[in-house]
């Protein structure tokens, strides 16, 4: 069974996910927009491919991960690579020649949640900087 993706719920969760309110995402589509528009927007199944485009540019995220992103499936994939990775870890700490050091291993997924907070954080200060720039214009 196919499941359909719904655009209008991905719109929706990368904006929440960059921590970006309806209001700002009207502000920045223009005049026509609202954050009754925004609502209505995010509870649609398909979203227009122009109005897509314009999306993706203003949260700079790819058209194809408003039309491709299925929470699902994503979740399954997350949780069978844990899950994979946890019994590699445990395989190799309970093997003779034990080569993985488990406290490296979570220092190095630290440093790597650390570098994708530290991007997403840099990333919204831009999106702030574009919004009291376009306050500041007007």
């Amino acid at each position: 069974m196919e499941t359909k993706i719904h655009q209008g719920r991905n719109i929706k969760r990368f904006r929440e996910m960059l921590g970006i309110k309806q209001e700002a995402l009207a502000f920045e589509l223009g005049e026509e927009w609202n954050q009754k528009k925004i609502s209505l927007l995010e509870q649609k199944e398909e979203v227009d491919t122009p109005l897509l485009e314009q999306i993706s540019q203003v949260l700079h995220i790819p058209v194809e991960a408003f039309r491709n992103f299925d929470e699902e499936q994503a979740i399954n994939i997350i949780s069978n690579t844990i899950t994979n990775n946890d019994n590699a870890v445990m395989h190799s700490l309970y093997s003779n020649n034990a080569t993985i050091n488990p406290i490296e291993k979570i220092i190095e997924l630290h440093d790597e949640k650390i570098a994708l907070y530290e991007r997403m954080l840099k990333e919204k200060d831009e999106m702030m900087t574009r919004l009291e720039k376009l306050i500041g214009g007007k």
